[in-house]
């Protein structure tokens, strides 16, 4: 594991990854793409892990790209660096992702939250896409997934001016999923991995794919893409065990199969 990217195990079933590069606020460099990119291809393929966070530090999740490797870029050289494969291998993660926001998420750090499945900020968060102050435009996502996430008007507020918004304002456009102190970001979102990390890998799994399929394809391909879900997931031992469980007023255990 790279040191510009920590990893942990906090409890079973969960890992916690790390921004670390604490002296430009968690800047994403080349390197830190790269890191993060390999870690989510690895750990899409660990058995042992079902749920990830993702954090960064108290001051800055991530404060965008690191400007230091753009300002002199020519496009040439930018579509080099096959920035849709560094992202991709976040956006085709096929397990629960937590994004535990503490402080800036800005640019590319807030398309790095967007990319998680349920984000928790805190009171102190900080979010926008500033691109355009510095004559470019976000181009890790956030024309698309911010709108998809606050609809139109609100999107083309925030992308066309590039002010940043808090927490509270991110909670009622729905980009975050909860506000809560800042001290508790990281304990709650590690609270909910666990909770994950418990239950049925194919049904988590199949439902993630429902809904970015929707997103991605329109309602009728969601509404069949889920139809064909839910049907299969009637095959499952999680399935029987599951309705069996509750039937006989006791916990399940699923098993993953």
């Amino acid at each position: 594991m790279s040191g510009v990217l920590l990893e942990e195990r906090p409890s079973d079933g969960v890992a916690l990854l790390r921004l670390n590069r604490p002296a430009v606020l968690n800047a994403l460099n080349l390197e830190l793409r790269h890191a993060l990119a390999d870690a989510f291809h690895r750990l899409d393929a660990d058995a042992q892990v079902r749920a990830i966070v993702l954090a960064g530090g108290e001051r800055a999740f991530c404060a965008g790209a690191d400007l230091n490797e753009y300002v002199d870029a020519t496009p040439a050289e930018i579509m080099a660096r096959q920035m849709d494969k560094l992202w991709g291998a976040l956006a085709a993660y096929r397990k629960p992702v937590i994004a535990a926001v503490r402080g800036h998420a800005l640019g590319g750090g807030c398309e790095l939250a967007m990319h998680a499945d349920i984000l928790i900020a805190g009171r102190g968060a900080r979010f926008g896409q500033p691109e355009v102050k510095l004559g470019i435009m976000p181009g890790g996502g956030a024309t698309q997934r911010l709108t998809q996430a606050v609809g139109k008007f609100a999107a083309m507020h925030i992308l066309l001016r590039g002010e940043p918004f808090n927490a509270e304002a991110a909670l009622a456009l729905g980009l975050a999923s909860e506000v809560v102190d800042d001290a508790a970001v990281e304990a709650r979102a590690l609270q909910i991995a666990r909770e994950l990390a418990a239950l049925p890998v194919l049904a988590l799994r199949l439902i993630k794919e429902a809904v970015l399929e929707g997103m991605s394809s329109g309602l009728d391909s969601g509404l069949r893409f889920e139809r064909r879900s839910f049907q299969t997931l009637f095959a499952t031992k999680d399935k029987h065990e599951g309705m069996r469980a509750r039937l006989e007023k006791r916990a399940p255990t699923f098993t993953g199969s």
